[in-house]
């Protein structure tokens, strides 16, 4: 027995998980609440911090609101060999989701529809190369699991709102066009990926439990962002089910 306990005190205690966060505003939880006042805007509610909360992970929470694809890759220069766990979300601002959203705002349904086709149509032919290039660059620095989340189609119809239900149909196709894209250069990557649309589903802007924001005028960066329960109820669990 004595020797036994000294063999278990001599025994290192596993470490503890390390989870690297890289992305955009969705992945720093921009839109959630109580954000920092600084341009990254990460939440203290945002699904790596509650993942690693949850899981008794120490936290390197590198995401930043307005990222792209590139500057994401550089945001990987934090990862780590003691990182276990590597959470992405990016694309959405290489395909111009500030703009687009903006003229689906304040243009009309043609106008609104004309600028998401060309999201779309740039989705379909530059995001692939770019996001193999950010994948690339994470894998080139770490053999740990990687999990890429999309992104939630924003509206819902159950509730009147500033957009038209032509916007709304517009903006959702072209998340499903986005999380599509993502989803297969993750896979491609050997990375698991997590779609959050179903989890999301009827909690859209314009929904009776909304988990989007819908327009938000002060502060605006809040705007068609995931609110609190976003993340809490849908980021979190299918972040919680893909990683191992």
């Amino acid at each position: 027995m004595l020797a036994f306990a000294l063999l278990m005190a001599l025994t290192p205690a596993p470490a503890a998980p390390e989870l690297v966060a890289l992305g955009d505003s969705y992945a720093a939880g921009t839109g959630a609440g109580d954000e920092a006042i600084d341009d990254c805007r990460r939440s203290p509610h945002a699904y790596p911090r509650l993942w690693a909360q949850r899981n008794g992970a120490s936290l390197v929470m590198s995401a930043c609101a307005g990222a792209d694809t590139a500057a994401v890759a550089r945001q990987a220069e934090r990862i780590t060999p003691s990182t276990t766990l590597v959470t992405i979300t990016a694309g959405g601002n290489d395909a111009g989701f500030r703009d687009v959203m903006t003229t689906c705002t304040t243009g009309d349904d043609d106008e609104c529809v004309s600028r998401v086709g060309a999201a779309e149509r740039f989705i379909r032919d530059q995001l692939p190369g770019r996001l193999d290039a950010l994948y690339g660059a994470v894998r080139g620095r770490t053999s740990a699991e990687v999990v890429v989340l999309g992104y939630p189609r924003l509206f819902s119809f159950e509730s009147w709102c500033l957009m038209s239900g032509k916007k709304r149909e517009a903006v959702n196709r072209a998340a499903d066009v986005l999380t599509e894209v993502i989803g297969k250069r993750a896979r491609a990557a050997g990375f698991e990926f997590a779609d959050v649309r179903k989890a999301f589903d009827g909690h859209g802007a314009c929904s009776d439990e909304p988990w989007v924001n819908g327009l938000v005028l002060i502060p605006v960066d809040r705007s068609y962002h995931p609110n609190r329960a976003g993340h809490e109820s849908g980021y979190l669990p299918a972040l919680t089910a893909a990683a191992r």
